[in-house]
């Protein structure tokens, strides 16, 4: 009986204050494995972007799946995550009889699933889903810093830094940012920022 084939998934963006969510699923090749996988969090930049390029290379199959900003809002983030994640399995061109997800809970989709606490760290197949959504993430996040320098997007990848919370104080919010998070979404609500620009 062949063991079975394990398709890992795991998400990259749940906690910033602008920016898409997005999701990555990974079907590694035991005939070709990729050395260093790790949770990408523990990677340097540098690291990661070798790494994506090794898993590409190197897995049966791999692709990323991503969910709006606006999506973010209307769906709350729990469940744009889930859509994500969703999203990369269907772009995924690859036969796997189990899906593997870093954490606690999961879609509601008709794969045999596992959730995985700390996956991300433990299960090659997750670490590599979480690189692949990462270095699609910070791709995305250099861009939209190309289309509004002023909030440094390229350096905090939309995450709350005291010079992130400063920029929209300054600016206000652009159309990357998610106004269901907080402390933006109480700044407007209280009308305590200006004009989007």
């Amino acid at each position: 009986m062949r063991p079975a084939v394990v398709c890992g998934v795991d998400e990259a963006g749940r906690g910033p204050l602008a920016g898409p969510v997005y999701a990555g699923a990974v079907i590694l090749d035991v005939r070709r494995p990729v050395d260093g996988l790790k949770d990408s969090k523990q990677l340097s930049a540098t690291r990661r972007d070798w790494l994506e390029s090794r898993i590409k290379e190197s897995a049966l199959a791999w692709a990323v799946g991503m969910a709006t900003v606006e999506e973010i809002d209307r769906l709350n983030i729990l469940q744009a995550t889930f859509l994500a994640m969703t999203r990369s399995l269907e772009a995924l061109d690859g036969a796997f009889d189990e899906v593997w997800v870093d954490g606690n809970q999961r879609p509601l989709w008709p794969h045999v699933t596992r959730t995985v606490v700390g996956g991300d760290a433990s299960v090659a197949q997750i670490s590599a889903a979480s690189i692949l959504a990462k270095t699609a993430r910070d791709r995305e996040m250099r861009r939209l810093h190309a289309c509004f320098p002023q909030y440094d997007f390229a350096a905090h990848k939309g995450y709350g830094t005291a010079d992130h919370l400063a920029a929209l104080r300054r600016h206000g919010p652009c159309v990357a940012h998610r106004r269901s998070f907080n402390p933006l979404k109480s700044w407007l609500a209280q009308g305590e920022l200006p004009l989007s620009p």
